[in-house]
């Protein structure tokens, strides 16, 4: 499996554990570098778990996995197309990724939020892509739904690539 943006790594480590067989992880904040690496030892699973500093949009020799997932990522990365584009690209049988609901009190929620970064003198910004845009990328890449969940601030959706 191969995760954009897996912070310290614990769900490709859940999947590993699980009967993945690998688990890559492309991360842009070297910040989780030294969690990440105690949290493999403790779980004994170093020898089977790989992680990447890096865009995971730019970093061009990330090799295609079984599965790709992005949990709460797609939300903190500005370019949705280019995201959800790669990961498609990049996903041989199914993508599964998170996102925030669109909806008035979710973009209300990050409204504040981007406006207390922007106080603070935070860079950083959240986005409410627009999903079915979202979807219309995945699907253009060969993807295809088979399930989605919808909970009071998220929304998951799995696609599987179409033959």
């Amino acid at each position: 499996m191969l995760e954009a943006g897996g912070g310290i790594g614990a769900l490709g480590i859940e999947l590993v554990e699980a009967g993945a067989d690998r688990a890559t992880n492309v991360e842009l904040s070297p910040e989780y570098e030294a969690a990440a690496a105690e949290l493999a030892r403790e779980r004994r699973v170093e020898d089977r778990v790989e992680r990447r500093i890096g865009d995971f949009v730019t970093e061009h020799d990330v090799e295609p996995a079984d599965a790709v997932v992005m949990n709460r990522v797609v939300c903190c990365y500005p370019n949705y197309e280019a995201l959800v584009g790669t990961a498609a690209d990049r996903a041989r049988h199914r993508l599964v990724f998170s996102f925030p609901r669109e909806n008035v009190i979710v973009r209300a929620a990050f409204g504040v939020m981007n406006l207390w970064l922007r106080l603070s003198g935070s860079d950083f910004r959240g986005f409410v892509h627009p999903v079915r845009a979202m979807l219309e990328v995945a699907e253009a890449h060969g993807l295809r739904p088979i399930a989605q969940h919808r909970g009071l601030f998220w929304q998951l959706v799995a696609l599987q690539r179409v033959s």
